[in-house]
């Protein structure tokens, strides 16, 4: 701590200190609120301000002389996209250093799936269905962010997606706000861990709040309409998890809801957030969506979107320069801000405490341990690990994979398959495309030397160029198998990248029909960021691999599943659906009063396009096959504070050992609302040996019954459900249970 700080501190507090114990204040508290009473107004406004760095050939660099002006006079509070432990120390020293109060900043940027080392992006990760993993991805960014004197990650992104063509769905966690809300915490865990003042850990932010997910067409920065009732009980959930894990921040999302910005959403933000919830973080607005207001023509000046936002409850304006340009002049007209502003600081003073950059501004920024830990092959090892797991086998005829290591020739098609770019996905911060280990590499280090690995590109993603089909056609006929590497570039998914086809991008769909016309087993690896609607590839080729985009050792982990050094065990976190015509579509819709049935003219489904998808949530195939029977419930009916005890008894039906992700959804059959078809409610992730059984078993609480209800009270009814538990969303096996008053 600086001593002109520590002597005003310490200053503050003898003279307060009556004052304060009749407050009982902590010491955390007592320290912030003494900070902020030596404060300008000015000051105050400038920890609510955060500039962006800009890059030169050797790296991110403060964008000019005038930031640092304002970094000097106490007007910034912090930094986006400056990182490094060399430049974050050097900024860090003229705050601490050359300012009035010497108050640290604190350096933000967005790591989506990893800092350096680049996991699979956070879709993927979600269809591994293994909560520790995922958090042990978050803990290694967050160890690595850390080392490179960072302080604050822009993840994770908990917005609950429902239509595959909007590019960010590759951030989340899919369509099921119970296993969102997983997830969230999860993140949230691993990059923040036990104590923020550890080195090893990072400030999170969950994004975008909210209801960003649902924009109109799928297109990015949309507009959003959502009741009430599916706000709560669907795209506020993973958001209400993350407050409860302790999450440090909140981010505002581009979209209006409902007709009102999320950023001057008084609803979102002051009633829910930080009232209703009672939480205490700081909440930071998108990249110049403050200033933004005025394109969405809710504000008709710049000057009148500071007020809109500050007065909805956002703590600190990200890039855009309105609250440092008109707050000021603001309170003049407006003295009932002074209070807003002044909780505002104290919420980004706490962070800041909370990290430790009181003690010592500059304990992130070690180049020692920067050199140590960025990039550390144990990471490059949980990256393999994760990856595999990510996998969804979706279609195997004839058990054509594993393949056989010792094959004589295998043909491998398509441009993907060593396309680093690709590899490492959208959003890959600091990752390297010299670190990845492409499919081709993959597969080359995986099989005997007898083996031979033709590699034809056949044609370039959204290329309608055909010229390579012929060289390809060749390989693909001297082979023993086809791997067929197809889906989307990196830059197709992501940010300001969604898409209205969701098909097989330029000429790919045709080049995998030209290659089953060979005769010779296609296996398709599909790469993309979002569900790919493409029904000849899933029902004609003979085995189809979702790989999503999986990072830095995604060669290594495709080969791993190909070959059978794993046997696959990954789950959809997302419906795929058949056509882009079916979208929105999820598994936990509701039933409507004429709900589907082919024999039935007059009930809610298409006379051009099945009404079922083409995979639901929760699927996912084995190289062993898994069975369920004697599903038991320990009682017929149960009581609130009471449980019902649920079993199923699991077996390995197949000759290979195998891990199975057994899910437990719920129906309410009547509500005072009408209510979903099926609701994930738990899961367990079993590995059984080859011919074992496990009796799996489950509790339903009447906690996990409960919804928003038509008076708007979060709570369970009383009546009829149903348990189902199986393989998916789609599963039949099923027992009636009753919830007693």
């Amino acid at each position: 701590m600086r001593p002109i700080v520590l002597a005003i501190v310490i200053g503050l507090f003898v003279g307060c200190s009556v004052q304060d114990q009749s407050k009982n204040l902590s010491p955390r508290d007592a320290f912030i609120d003494s900070l902020v009473n030596e404060m300008t107004l000015e000051e105050k406004i400038g920890q609510m301000s955060q500039s962006t760095g800009s890059w030169e050939t050797t790296g991110p660099i403060i964008a000019d002389s005038s930031t640092l002006d304002l970094v000097r006079t106490g007007r910034l509070g912090s930094f986006l996209n400056v990182f490094g432990a060399e430049r974050t120390r050097k900024a860090q020293e003229i705050a601490v250093n050359g300012s009035r109060l010497g108050i640290p900043l604190i350096f933000g940027y967005d790591m989506i799936h990893g800092y350096a080392t680049t996991f699979p992006i956070p879709l993927a990760e979600a269809a591994s269905w293994d909560i520790e993993l995922i958090k042990k991805s978050a803990a290694l960014t967050a160890l690595e962010a850390s080392a490179s004197g960072l302080h604050w990650n822009f993840a994770p992104m908990v917005d609950i997606a429902r239509d595959p063509r909007w590019g960010r769905i590759m951030e989340g966690a899919g369509e099921d706000p119970w296993w969102g809300s997983k997830v969230a915490t999860a993140r949230v865990q691993g990059y923040q861990g036990q104590d923020l003042k550890s080195l090893s850990t990072i400030a999170a932010t969950a994004k975008h709040f909210a209801g960003y997910g649902a924009a109109e067409g799928g297109r990015d920065y949309n507009t959003t309409e959502i009741s009430e009732h599916t706000l709560r009980d669907v795209y506020l959930a993973p958001f209400q998890a993350a407050a409860r894990a302790g999450v440090a921040s909140f981010m505002n999302g581009f979209n209006d809801l409902n007709g009102t910005p999320a950023t001057a959403n008084k609803f979102l933000v002051r009633q829910i957030l930080k009232k209703e919830w009672d939480w205490k973080g700081l909440v930071i607005s998108d990249w110049a969506s403050v200033q933004e207001m005025t394109d969405h023509g809710f504000a008709a000046t710049d000057a009148e979107a500071a007020s809109l936002a500050l007065e909805a409850g956002c703590d600190m304006e990200m890039v855009s320069k309105t609250y440092d340009e008109y707050l000021i002049e603001l309170v003049k007209q407006h003295p009932e801000y002074l209070p807003m502003i002044d909780d505002a600081t104290k919420r980004i003073l706490g962070v800041k405490y909370d990290l430790g950059l009181f003690e010592d501004p500059y304990r992130y920024s070690d180049l020692q341990r920067e050199k140590e830990i960025v990039r550390h092959n144990d990471h490059f090892k949980h990256a393999r690990e994760i990856a595999k797991r990510s996998i969804v086998l979706l279609e195997n005829r004839n058990h054509t994979l594993p393949l056989d290591p010792n094959l004589r020739k295998i043909a491998v098609i398509g441009s993907l398959a060593e396309d680093r770019e690709t590899a490492l996905g959208t959003w890959s911060a600091q990752g390297q495309q010299s670190d990845v280990t492409t499919l081709l590499q993959g597969l080359q280090l995986a099989v005997g030397e007898k083996t031979n690995i033709l590699y034809a590109a056949g044609s370039e993603i959204n290329s309608t160029d055909k010229s390579g089909f012929s060289k390809a056609r060749a390989l693909a006929k001297q082979s023993d198998a086809i791997i067929a590497v197809v889906g989307e570039h990196a830059l197709m998914s992501g940010e300001a990248l969604s898409r209205a086809d969701i098909g097989l991008p330029g000429v790919q769909l045709d080049l995998l029909k030209m290659l089953k016309e060979t005769g010779k087993p296609v296996i398709v690896v599909l790469m993309n960021g979002r569900p790919i609607a493409e029904p000849w590839m899933y029902e004609n080729c003979d085995a189809v691999l979702e790989t999503w985009l999986l990072g830095v050792q995604s060669g290594p982990a495709i080969a791993d599943v190909i070959f059978g050094t794993y046997n696959p065990a990954g789950k959809l976190p997302v419906t795929i659906p058949r056509s882009v015509g079916q979208i929105p579509i999820y598994y936990n819709h509701k039933n409507t009063g004429r709900a589907a049935d082919p024999a039935d003219r007059y009930t809610s489904k298409y006379i051009d396009e099945s009404f079922l998808p083409q995979y639901p949530f929760g699927y996912g195939l084995s190289y062993t096959t898994f069975d369920y029977g004697d599903l038991t419930l320990d009682k017929a009916s149960f009581r609130r504070g009471d449980s019902l005890g649920v079993s199923v008894l699991l077996t390995n039906s197949g000759s290979v050992a195998g891990e199975e992700v057994v899910q437990l959804y719920v129906r309410d059959l009547f509500g005072s609302v009408t209510r979903p078809v099926w609701e994930l409610k738990n899961f367990e992730k079993i590995f059984l040996d080859a011919g074992e059984s496990r009796l799996v078993k489950f509790k339903i609480k009447s906690e996990d019954l409960r919804f928003w209800d038509k008076n708007m009270e979060f709570r369970s009814e009383a009546g009829q459900f149903k348990v189902f538990i199986g393989s998916n969303s789609a599963t039949q096996l099923q027992k009636a249970f009753e919830l007693l008053d």
